[in-house]
């Protein structure tokens, strides 16, 4: 992404934050980018750009949150992601996932369905690649969305569950 692309894109990941997906129209949408109308439209052509902008923006984001090494800290275990994906609920989602939030908002639209699928799948897969457990990245997947899902209306006890139940993996 260019300098300008991510400005836009963190701008859009606030605004649905902030708005949802149905509220903002676009004058709230090119606020929130920091931005022109026309680069707006230049960089995102439509509404459905915008949110897709906004997701594959966040989805980075979360990447590198939940999988970024802690000098000095060597491999990350299953607890640490499970504490740092906790962590992000906390500060970044404290009302549930957006990419989930996005979906249900346009249930018909098939790329937020496939970026949602992308999303969740590489989470798995990377936090399984970490842990050695390539064999188990679907159990991984079960695991965090439970605690994605969760987090919301159970918070620190979400996370003491996942912790049980990684355990037993």
């Amino acid at each position: 992404m260019t300098d300008t692309a991510t400005k836009i894109a963190a701008g859009l990941e606030r605004a649905f934050i902030s708005h949802g997906f149905a509220e903002p129209n676009v004058e709230t949408l090119r606020d929130a980018a920091g931005v022109s109308l026309r680069t707006l439209y230049k960089y995102t052509p439509s509404r459905d750009e915008m949110v897709l902008s906004a997701l594959e923006h966040r989805h980075l984001r979360y990447l590198d949150h939940v999988f970024a090494p802690v000098p000095g800290a060597g491999d990350l275990s299953l607890a640490e992601i499970i504490d740092r994906i906790a962590e992000w609920m906390a500060t970044e989602a404290p009302h549930g996932c957006l990419f989930h939030a996005a979906v249900a908002a346009a249930p018909q639209n098939g790329r937020l369905l496939a970026l949602l699928k992308q999303h969740k799948s590489e989470v798995a897969a990377q936090a399984a690649t970490l842990i050695g457990c390539e064999s188990q990245a679907v159990d991984l997947a079960f695991l965090f969305e439970g605690l994605t899902q969760t987090w919301p209306l159970l918070g620190a006890e979400a996370t003491a569950t996942a912790k049980r139940f990684a355990e037993r993996l």
